[in-house]
């Protein structure tokens, strides 16, 4: 019977990982699905992926875990640059996914990892970051998933104390408490203004996609387009300036 931790980097995964180690519960590897933006550029935040490649990942290693990285042949500008191919949109570009349903989550990290999944053995035991007072996403485990977050009891606040005991806890919660693509939909305000203030090639590089002609919707969330969010956000910039050459 293999056993394996899926793996984000996050704090609750490598919260798993690390009780995994320190109660001697089998473990056979790691797996990590990198979502790509293009073929050169990740689709984690930069400080994120930094973390994951120069410390956590070698951290692992060395502590005896094999880390297995998947990622799609598609990336999130094949798919937003794809065609429509039947329907009354036809022949219109895919654009930005809708919230709650992520074609990128879909193709570009459940899908490699469901390939990867079906050359284990049935009785695989998966190994889940999902910590003990997040009791509506417990009820959702099925089959081989188990939390060892909820077996030796720690809360989400415990497992980021863990990963900071242990030098394993990732830059990106000093502005933000989620993992996610720098391009998600869901991404709340402080964490796309993190992106405009310190990665403004990424930033372009999102604007660019915006500016494309025949896109399905022109929305980059629920509310907004990307655009939208740009110049409110060079709004903000100007009144700040305003208020502190006034000071």
């Amino acid at each position: 019977m293999k056993h394996i931790a899926s793996c984000s980097f996050g704090k609750d995964s490598l919260a798993t990982i690390l009780l995994a180690l320190e109660h001697g519960e089998p473990l056979d590897e790691a797996v990590y699905c990198e979502v790509m933006f293009d073929k050169t550029i990740s689709g984690e935040v930069p400080e994120h992926r930094d973390f994951i490649y120069n410390t956590a990942l070698p951290r692992l290693e060395q502590m005896g875990v094999p880390i297995r990285v998947l990622r799609s042949d598609k990336t999130y500008v094949d798919l937003f640059t794809g065609q429509v191919t039947r329907g009354p949109k036809k022949g219109k570009l895919r654009s930005f996914p809708i919230c709650g349903k992520c074609y990128v989550q879909r193709d570009c990290k459940i899908r490699p990892i469901r390939q990867y999944q079906k050359t284990l053995p049935p009785d695989t035991v998966h190994y889940i970051g999902i910590a003990r007072d997040e009791q509506e996403r417990l009820l959702r485990l099925t089959g081989p998933q188990v939390s060892l977050l909820e077996k030796y009891h720690y809360t989400e606040d415990d497992a980021k104390q863990l990963c900071r005991k242990a030098g394993l806890l990732s830059p990106v919660y000093e502005f933000t408490n989620r993992g996610g693509c720098w391009f998600c939909p869901n991404a709340k305000k402080k964490e796309l203004r993190h992106l405009y203030d310190h990665h403004p090639d990424l930033w372009a590089r999102m604007l660019e996609l915006q500016a494309l002609p025949g896109k399905v919707s022109e929305k980059f969330n629920r509310a907004e387009t990307f655009s939208d969010i740009d110049a409110r956000f060079r709004a903000e910039g100007t009144q700040k300036n305003a208020f502190e050459m006034a000071a």
